[in-house]
């Protein structure tokens, strides 16, 4: 029987490469959509969301080939939730520093564009019952510092991950 050191270096070292260098995609993502003139925050950036899950199954899959009858349960649901959660931490630190060295002037065009686009979905939040509400909701709750940012990257990648993790990892078992 292998102990538990030896039993999760794989798990580790599978999670570690693919959880970082999803996270520096995510980066690469953001700094993309900056060098070719769109909004690094706008709902472009959300399209780098997808990278943890798909990394999450990437690393079960990896991690199922180092195992004659699979790595089991735990270790395949394992190595996605931390893929995941190395993914979501390298993406969110990376857009937070991107966020406070580009300075406060790309957060204060994303807010315009983000108000402008809001205004003209108005219309469409009046008839929803409780759409004004929402629509206020809404604008509250539009990041404005680096900080924030930084922790809706975090949010919704971990959020994804987990929900395309935990049954990629049921499923990858054996």
């Amino acid at each position: 029987m292998e102990s538990t050191a030896v039993s999760s270096r794989p798990v580790l070292r599978v999670a570690a490469v693919c959880g970082v260098i999803t996270g520096v995609l995510c980066i690469c993502w953001v700094l993309f959509l900056y060098k070719t003139g769109n909004n690094p925050y706008g709902p472009k950036r959300t399209l780098s969301d997808f990278f943890p899950p798909l990394a999450a199954i990437v690393s079960q899959l990896l991690l199922r080939r180092q195992y004659a009858n699979g790595p089991g349960l735990l270790k395949a649901v394992g190595v996605g939730l931390l893929t995941t959660l190395l993914a979501a931490a390298v993406a969110a630190t990376g857009l937070y520093l991107f966020a406070q060295s580009a300075g406060p002037g790309l957060i204060e065009q994303h807010l315009a564009e983000a108000h402008k686009m809001l205004a003209a979905a108005k219309p469409l939040y009046a008839k929803e019952s409780n759409g004004l509400q929402q629509y206020e909701a809404t604008l509250r709750n539009l990041a404005r510092t680096p900080q924030a940012f930084a922790q809706d990257e975090f949010l919704k990648k971990i959020l994804l991950g987990f929900v395309v993790g935990i049954p990629g990892g049921i499923f990858l078992r054996k």
